[in-house]
């Protein structure tokens, strides 16, 4: 063990046993590494395949090429969707470009998806509970660009025009903050009574589940580390999570990323991972707690277990099983 280079001496290291990847970010780092492995390279993804650097990193010295522009992608290409999903202008332009797709759009989006398409057939204003800039976002968007609007803050709730105040539905990212939603939503529904809200919550299970392992741990920690990435939607929203209980919270991307000055007067650290951290960033965060700061007490707690599987994309799967995709 390396002796303690600091003046810091962190008695204890609190670490939420619910963290890291979520359902959705297995499958889609699954699906590229089996298209790199089926398909041969290279595999171009367009956007980050999930908002991790490390992952992205180690994805692209297997063989991913990661693009923005499907003008990037050579004609006939295999392409692989994020699991931020897509608008269907970018669909239609893989196509035109005769490009080999893999949809690895994650399913919670998916549905999300889904229910802007039935909304804006049924006619209804829909208001999409977001953030204007994030990939989802712009996807969900693409989905009925005439008939949806992007709220991020109880301010622009209250501010929001739509055709028909009584038939006004909304839908969320997937991917967002549960109380700063909860606020928003409590605006909308005081100007418009008949707001119809989705069947099934819109923010996905594991960001659900990561923020409320938040909140019952920060009042055990004198701080809260959160691995993910400046990018993540998720990482972001758990900083903000511990923040909302008055406990200091700090995002970084790796080890390397802790400052000393933050941790003056800190007893009893916490650590989590974002729904889009790996395991492994986890690992040497606690090693490095253990060098550096002496950490000598590593608890892990305990708030609900996950059981969540999704099955490949159709594509791939047919690829898996050596029949042609659609």
């Amino acid at each position: 063990m390396i002796e303690t280079q600091t003046k810091v001496k962190i008695d204890k290291l609190v670490l939420a046993k619910l963290r890291g990847f979520c359902a959705g970010v297995v499958r889609a780092i699954d699906v590229v590494e089996k298209a790199l492995e089926i398909c041969g390279k290279p595999v171009y993804v367009r956007h980050e395949i999930i908002h991790n650097r490390y992952v992205v990193d180690e994805l692209r010295a297997k063989g991913a090429v990661f693009v923005e522009d499907l003008q990037e992608v050579p004609a006939g290409a295999w392409l692989v969707f994020s699991a931020h999903g897509v608008s269907p202008q970018v669909e239609q332009e893989a196509k035109a470009r005769k490009l080999k797709v893999i949809d690895a759009t994650c399913p919670l989006v998916t549905k999300v998806h889904l229910e802007a398409i039935a909304l804006a057939k049924r006619g209804f204003s829909i208001i999409l509970i977001g953030h204007a800039e994030h990939v989802e976002a712009i996807g969900t968007m693409g989905e009925a660009p005439e008939h949806i609007q992007i709220v991020g803050t109880p301010k622009e709730a209250e501010t929001v025009h739509v055709a028909d105040p009584d038939k006004v539905a909304y839908l969320t990212q997937t991917t967002l903050s549960l109380d700063d939603t909860k606020q928003i939503v409590e605006v909308l529904k005081k100007r418009f009574p008949n707001l119809r809200q989705p069947a099934k919550d819109d923010i996905c299970y594991a960001t659900q589940n990561r923020q409320n392992a938040v909140k019952a741990m920060v009042p055990h920690v004198d701080l809260l580390l959160v691995l993910g990435a400046p990018n993540s939607s998720n990482s972001l929203r758990l900083c903000e999570v511990a923040r909302g209980q008055g406990v200091k919270s700090y995002l970084i991307e790796r080890a390397s990323g802790i400052k000393e000055e933050w941790l003056s007067g800190v007893h009893t650290l916490g650590l989590t991972a974002s729904a889009s951290a790996p395991e492994v960033l986890v690992q040497e965060t606690i090693k490095y707690c253990r060098d550096h700061f002496g950490v000598s007490t590593v608890e892990e707690f305990e708030t609900v277990e996950e059981d969540m599987h999704f099955a490949l994309p159709y594509e791939l799967d047919q690829l898996v099983k050596g029949k042609p995709g659609r």
